[in-house]
């Protein structure tokens, strides 16, 4: 992997099995701060709704808390679910969040709705959700643009701030757009796998400059175990798996502790349905990481790589950002 290789980080403020919202959320903030220490690009929060054990609903409240605490790293949102809200509103949020930390905020969007219908429609967004969305993006960059003569809806603060705009995708539709608006497009592979290939190859087939960007700059998300040895790493990675089974089966998300062997918690269709979910993990000691993700980069043209990190304990959380820190040539520990 080359040295100058970007590197960040997902954050879904995932809580762990008997913690509260609060200490999750310090835990958060840590991990933050050390992500900042090793040389981090960018440390976003996911927005989703109605899940238990995923306290990143109001995302924006979190982008300042991560922000505030932080001093260099760039923080945004991975993503905003547009179609939950106006635009206007995002506008003026990512405003007043641009405005307090200037040149360190990002805005992704994605069009899914990040929850169920039933919690879809108690967030009270009435019109078309999804399919507005080029719509939406279009009336956010200009309500993020200079102010024009005779505007009557501005965004205050917002108006003139120019924060940057990314789509997120977990298929070819976001990325054929992102590619024709000329914005940055990062690709859900810490859950979607299949179509990272085709995705960004689709975005830069499609790419045309804009005011925003010059040329294509395609950002892959994938998820990461990383410890000191191997088996260290295989155990840390049952709670990713215990976790995303519970998702398939319809349970609260909180994260819990490694075991010693899944078997028996699943069935073969299960496990199968998980390893496929996990399909892009990256998950080993050093000398493995370095190898997948050698193999993985030569499968596609990345200018920017994204990790989702799903460990229980938070100490060993913090170090596994030391080794994939390492794999690129950062410092080997925080300062």
């Amino acid at each position: 992997m080359s040295p100058d290789l970007p590197l960040s980080l997902l954050e879904l403020a995932s809580v762990r099995a008997g913690d509260s919202v609060g200490q999750t959320l310090a835990n958060s903030v840590a991990y933050a701060r050390h992500a900042e220490a090793l040389g981090f690009t960018r440390f976003w929060l996911a927005e989703h709704h109605n899940i238990e054990g995923v306290s990143s609903s109001a995302t924006a409240v979190l982008v300042g808390h991560i922000a505030g605490a932080t001093n260099t790293i760039r923080v945004g949102s991975g993503g905003i679910m547009l179609p939950n809200h106006p635009p206007l509103v995002i506008a003026e949020q990512f405003g007043t969040l641009e405005s307090i930390y200037p040149g360190r905020i990002d805005l992704g969007l994605g069009r899914a709705p990040g929850t169920d219908p039933v919690t879809s429609r108690a967030l009270r967004r009435a019109g078309p959700g999804a399919e507005a969305f080029p719509d939406d993006i279009a009336q956010l960059q200009a309500l993020l643009g200079p102010l024009r003569p005779g505007q009557a809806v501005k965004a205050i603060p917002g108006a003139g701030t120019e924060v940057p705009i990314w789509l997120l995708g977990s298929s070819l539709y976001s990325a054929q757009l992102a590619g024709m608006l000329g914005l940055p497009y990062a690709f859900a592979g810490h859950f979607a796998p299949r179509l990272y290939r085709e995705a960004i190859h689709t975005y830069r087939a499609h790419f045309q400059p804009s005011r925003q960007l010059d040329t294509a700059y395609a950002m892959l998300a994938v998820p990461a175990i990383a410890a000191d040895t191997d088996a260290e790493a295989r155990l840390l990675a049952t709670t990713s798996q215990q976790r995303i089974l519970a998702l398939l089966r319809g349970r609260p998300l909180f994260t819990e502790p490694p075991i010693d062997s899944m078997d028996g918690l699943w069935s073969a269709q299960e496990e199968a349905a998980v390893r496929d979910f996990l399909g892009l993990q990256l998950c080993g000691g050093p000398a493995t990481l370095r190898r997948q993700l050698e193999e993985l980069l030569a499968t596609v043209e990345v200018d920017e790589l994204m990790f989702t990190v799903d460990i229980h304990d938070p100490a060993l959380r913090r170090h596994a950002l030391e080794i994939l820190a390492g794999l690129r040539g950062a410092p080997a520990v925080a300062g």
